[in-house]
């Protein structure tokens, strides 16, 4: 019955045309975790290296790890084995997938033990009905206590539609504002953190800051696409409920959407910069740019920011966001089946739940980690400051925001409603269709992309 639910959450979260058949495994498994004996071999699956080069840096059962970066050899002689599929088109997902529907079938060699995921879908892989992911108390992990330190949200994001947590992560991902210094200079007399952050601390006085910017030949953002994680990740309800089949569009998306077209119109945005993760975004951050700040987490900052900045190191620096949001995070979770669940938990625990650890991986890999005492301690402690931000303590500021994060309710559909909403609309602030266009546009575009959607409900 599970495997027939989880094909069945599969045909609806998976983009159309994506998945393969998928062929039986030879080794007839278990369903749940076994006991005794551990298994020699753990199978981990994500999309890039970021968990396996911080688990390699701070677990402590680390042997080795082989040249070509797929085998981790832990102290007793168990191998990792990395299973790396990218994000792009969907690959990861449907590779996960297929390797999720054969597990109980697997031979114990072959099977998942951890797999990770991103918030834009996590809830795919919580969702109870599926079972795919383990519940932490099944592994011995209790989650009131041993991860009592925990930022509230990341355990609601890890959780099933029961409260049943089913995933754990070593990191937050709280959005703060990162402006460039010179442009506060020029416009405001000041670069002052804590002055900037008057101009941009609501909406309101934001938008009053956008015409100050505009006035000297700046704007505010990039694009419509660098505010939408501030309102899509304070939405009210679910894009869809579980156990229903209609999309529901909450009200602060439609708040971006009339935001997005006043400020475009305003001259506060560029207009030829269409999206994000593309080339105009990526010059939007580059020295020639006219725009003032984006508004990134930590990871943004680190993966993206500074890459494309080809000034002065020291130009950037952050404050505080209108609102405050979370971006991103990657959870990690106990697959069913795995027959390595001693192993397993260890991994867990060391890796989300060690104040200790998680600090380190703040210092060398500037994550905001999943502790709110070690984040508080980093927020006082100089040894936090960042070279790229001109020496701020960046923690300064993502601990406060992290506490008063209240995660948007999640849906298996998330990620697709996410996707498409800001397709559909782009095209309506750059003026190629109309407000009911882009409106019908997307209703097309998501049942195609979830054939099990029959209705779009937009708010009066």
């Amino acid at each position: 019955m599970k495997k027939r639910v989880f094909a069945a959450l599969m045909a609806a979260v998976t983009a159309a045309g994506l998945l393969a058949g998928c062929g039986g495994g030879s080794d007839g498994g278990t369903g749940g975790a076994e006991t005794g004996e551990e298994g020699k071999i753990i199978n981990i699956y994500s999309w890039n290296d970021e968990f396996r080069t911080r688990l390699e840096a701070v677990y402590p059962e680390v042997e080795s790890t082989s040249d070509d970066g797929t085998v981790t050899t832990l102290k007793d002689g168990t191998e990792i084995h990395w299973v790396i599929n990218p994000n792009q088109d969907g690959v990861y997902q449907q590779k996960l997938d297929e390797a999720l529907m054969n597990q109980a079938d697997a031979a114990a060699d072959d099977k998942i033990d951890i797999f990770l995921s991103e918030t834009d879908y996590v809830y795919k892989y919580t969702d109870a009905d599926a079972d795919v992911a383990m519940p932490l108390t099944d592994l011995g992990i209790d989650p009131d206590t041993d991860l009592a330190d925990q930022y509230d949200f990341t355990k609601t994001t890890a959780s099933d539609q029961d409260g049943v947590q089913r995933g754990s992560t070593w990191q937050c991902c709280p959005g703060v504002l990162v402006y460039r210094r010179d442009i506060a200079k020029d416009v405001f007399g000041t670069d002052d953190p804590t002055a900037v952050g008057e101009k941009v601390k609501d909406w309101d006085t934001l938008k009053a800051t956008a015409e100050e910017l505009k006035s000297k030949g700046y704007y505010t953002f990039s694009s419509y696409a660098d505010t939408f994680r501030v309102y899509g990740n304070n939405i009210s309800e679910p894009w869809v409920t579980t156990g229903e089949t209609t999309v529901k569009v909450d009200q602060k998306i439609m708040d971006w959407i009339e935001s997005s077209k006043e400020w475009l119109d305003a001259g506060y945005l560029d207009k030829t910069v269409k999206g994000q993760f593309n080339d105009d975004w990526n010059k939007a951050m580059g020295s020639s740019s006219k725009v003032f700040a984006f508004l990134l987490p930590p990871w943004g900052i680190d993966f993206t920011l500074s890459p494309n900045w080809d000034g002065d190191t020291g130009a950037w620096a952050v404050t505080n966001p209108p609102q405050e949001y979370n971006w991103g995070g990657s959870y990690i979770h106990a697959a069913t089946g795995t027959d390595n669940p001693e192993h397993v938990k260890d991994i867990i625990l060391a890796m989300t739940a060690e104040k200790d650890t998680l600090l380190k991986i703040s210092q060398d890999y500037l994550d905001f980690t999943n502790t709110v005492s070690g984040m508080e301690e980093a927020a006082a402690d100089d040894a936090y400051a960042s070279d790229f931000l001109g020496g701020q303590n960046a923690y300064e500021y993502y601990a406060p925001v992290a506490e008063n994060i209240q995660i948007a309710p999640l849906s298996a559909y998330d990620q697709g409603c996410v996707e498409l909403i800001q397709n559909a609309f782009s095209d309506y602030f750059q003026g190629n269709v109309d407000f009911d266009r882009a409106k019908s546009n997307f209703e097309t575009a998501i049942k195609e992309r979830y054939p099990d959607i029959t209705e779009v409900q937009w708010p009066e």
